[in-house]
């Protein structure tokens, strides 16, 4: 019988640079995970119950708890908390975090709020295979803090923490010093087309959010990975033998 789903949520955090195009959060999975090791990806992870608690029942507010949180976690980095607080203070909430504090005693004992409205909805994915463990995400985008932020990789998750542009973290991919699965692919390539923040916003909001399910077809007589060719993604269709890259 198949196992469902696991639901999760992942972070799209966009700096957007003076005269280059925006960078992104990246992070490097630790390379003895047993989802995706080693692979370069958006920060993320499991929508927890207390996520579900915190947003009254809501699935897309626990998605965006969750994504906060996570991407807090993980990398040291605040989006979506009022007021901002400092670096400094971040990395104290991701301490915090990690040492096993619940996020809403966290966001309590330290005078916070979220704002939920912060995140934008940007994609959806569910994949049926190649790996083990299924993951139902919820992909968001959301502007970088002001100020100086720099990530600080979560020891035993992550294996480095950065601000990397599409191009370049597919240029690397590209290059076979980096790998990253199919869905990190097609996001890297749709969000490479876009030159800001708001851009990448408005590209969001002009597509449906839709369950991207990958299926299988052959073409020329070759297996290839498919998705619907309505959501806002340049590739929409590659060799199966390339999808997972590195």
């Amino acid at each position: 019988m198949e196992q469902p789903a696991i639901p999760a949520a992942t972070l799209i955090v966009v700096r957007d640079m003076a005269d280059a195009p925006p960078d992104l959060l990246i992070v490097e999975r630790a390379a003895g995970m047993a989802f995706a090791g080693g692979a370069l990806v958006f920060p993320g992870g499991r929508i927890d119950d207390s996520d579900a608690a915190l947003a009254n029942g809501s699935p897309e507010g626990a998605a965006k708890i969750a994504a906060i949180r996570e991407t807090l976690e993980e990398t040291g980095i605040a989006v979506g908390l009022g007021p901002v607080p400092t670096p400094a203070a971040a990395y104290t909430l991701q301490d915090e975090l990690i040492a096993g504090t619940l996020f809403s005693d966290l966001i309590a004992k330290h005078g916070l709020s979220l704002d939920l409205d912060a995140l934008t909805p940007f994609a959806r994915w569910k994949p049926a295979f190649q790996h083990a463990r299924r993951f139902d995400t919820f992909f968001f985008v959301a502007s970088a803090p002001a100020g100086d932020w720099t990530p600080r990789p979560q020891a035993g998750e992550c294996q480095d923490a950065l601000w990397l542009s599409a191009a370049e973290v597919l240029a690397r991919i590209g290059r076979g010093e980096a790998s990253a699965i199919f869905p990190t692919m097609r996001n890297l390539e749709r969000l490479a087309a876009q030159h800001g923040f708001a851009a990448i916003q408005a590209d969001a909001r002009a597509h449906p959010i839709e369950i991207i399910t990958p299926w299988i077809e052959q073409r020329d007589g070759v297996p290839h990975i498919i998705i619907p060719e309505n959501l806002g993604y340049p590739v929409t269709s590659e060799p199966l033998s390339a999808a997972t890259r590195g």
